[in-house]
């Protein structure tokens, strides 16, 4: 079995594939501090909650944006399951072109998040990550990633402002405003997080998919507007996602999938 770890700055994805097929997904805090005993001792939890167990993992592969652990789970497979580690770098075989300034400066998750998109959907397509940072990226009908934009997370927008703020309470951002006029404080801040944040997600994502279109070669077979993609992924995803109106797919296993394929193509 293969062992799928997506670490971002908030929140670790672990996911096992027997084959295609997703047996378990878990998701957790990413804390930087722990060492590879205690992420070992960590997923064999986990992993009896499904009835499975460590020792059926073959291989292992990370893609992250925390490097110490990244070297903490690269122990773990070496030190102590004796398996194969694949951490995912710019060097990898992925079968996209990289269009980036700086092909080595893309997130690891935004590449990862393409290959799966990729496979599991076609090229053109937007890709939007909802995390620590939100990212919506464009990958053309060639199968070349372009770039994005980044935008601060909802999350971290919302701590951000009730922390600098002396009035202005907390609110569970899950419970669906009833209205964009909010009539209370707390409905007028998720009216602002949800409406105003779904708002900027549909505005980039229309300004995006004009600028692919308009770069589309005049000899393209097919109208890029017409067959272009839109997906979304992400823990927060879910809160903002109903709320958009030109996403067209949530998949929140889009990255471990992306992980499932690249550890295909580089093993």
């Amino acid at each position: 079995m293969l062992m799928a770890v997506d670490i971002g700055n908030t929140q670790t994805v672990l996911g096992l594939f027997e084959g295609e097929e997703l047996k378990g997904r878990w998701r957790m805090a990413t804390e930087e501090q722990r060492t590879a005993e205690e992420l070992g001792a960590g997923s064999v939890g986990l992993l009896r909650l499904r009835g499975l167990g460590l020792e059926r993992v073959e291989a292992l592969i990370v893609s992250s944006v925390v490097p110490v652990l990244t070297r903490q789970y690269k122990k773990l497979a070496g030190e102590m399951l004796e398996v194969p580690f694949y951490p995912v770098t710019a060097w990898m075989e992925t079968g996209l072109k990289n269009r980036y300034d700086d092909p080595e400066a893309v997130g690891a998750d935004r590449i990862v998040n393409a290959v799966a998109a990729g496979r599991y959907y076609g090229f053109p397509a937007i890709i939007v990550d909802f995390g620590t940072a939100t990212t919506v990226c464009a990958v053309d009908e060639e199968g070349a990633y372009r770039g994005g934009a980044i935008l601060p997370g909802l999350y971290v927008s919302l701590e951000a402002l009730v922390s600098k703020t002396a009035k202005l309470p907390g609110v569970d951002l899950e419970e669906e405003p009833p209205r964009a006029i909010g009539t209370n404080t707390p409905d007028s801040i998720r009216s602002g997080f949800i409406y105003g944040y779904a708002g900027a997600v549909d505005a980039l994502i229309r300004r995006m998919s004009e600028e692919l279109r308009t770069s589309t070669s005049a000899n393209a077979a097919y109208d890029t507007q017409q067959e272009l993609r839109v997906l979304a992924t992400g823990g927060p995803a879910p809160a903002i996602v109903r709320h958009c109106r030109e996403i067209d797919t949530l998949d929140p296993d889009l990255t471990l999938k992306g992980l499932r394929i690249l550890y295909e193509l580089n093993a």
